[in-house]
This record gives C-alpha cells, structure tokens and sequence, in this order.
C-alpha cells in the first residue's frame, strides 16, 4: 500500500509564492511520472505540470514562466514552485504519481488561496 502526502498550500496575496510538496511512502517499487493538477470550485480538474522518472517536464499554458515543476527521486517526492500567484490560480491542488506496478493515484489535496 502507498501513501501520497500533499503540503505547503495556504493563503497568499497575489504575486506571492508557494511551493508545494508531495511524498510517496509505502510499498513503492518504481514510479514512473509524477505530476500536479488542479481544480477550481465549478470546474474540471486540469494539468498543471508533470515531470516523467527522467526529469522531462510539461507545463500547462497557464503556468509557464511562473510555475517550476522538480522531482527527488532519492526521496519519492515531487514540488511544484509557484511564483507571481494570481487570484485564477486559486484551487485545490492534487498530486498524481504513476506507480510502475499499481497504476496512477492521487493525494489528498491541498488548498491554495491567493487573495489579497
């Protein structure tokens, strides 16, 4: 059984930064890509960035220029460094990491709130 542990959200006025973490823990044998989405109150969940095992990173339109999308693999965790946070980037945001051997799951979520 795996565990996906979410943190660093919270409240930010706008062009603040956050940076968010989220840890694997468990029985992990191998994980493949990992990634962050996002979903905002009335709407679908979306892409924000996603890194595969080898460091190649996409980032949603969105985001580009201001989000950073990292990984330690020692460590089964991926971050993703927010800078020049708007008001639109308000949303939980969710991890999702690719298990070689039991597939894709999700973290918790974690809230972030920019507001001034």
């Amino acid at each position: 059984q795996v565990e996906l542990v979410e943190s660093g959200g919270g409240l930010v006025q706008p062009g603040g930064s956050l940076r968010l973490s989220c840890a694997a823990s468990g029985s992990i044998f191998s994980i493949n890509a990992m990634g962050w989405y996002r979903q905002a109150p009335g709407k679908q969940r979306e892409l924000v960035a996603r890194i595969s095992r080898g460091g190649t990173k996409i980032y949603a339109d969105f985001v580009k220029g201001r989000f950073t999308i990292s990984r330690d693999n020692a460590k089964n965790t991926v971050y993703l460094q927010m800078n020049s946070l708007k008001p639109e980037d308000t949303a939980i945001y969710y991890c999702n990491t690719n298990f070689q051997d039991i597939g894709t799951r999700w973290g918790q979520g974690t809230q972030v709130t920019v507001s001034s």
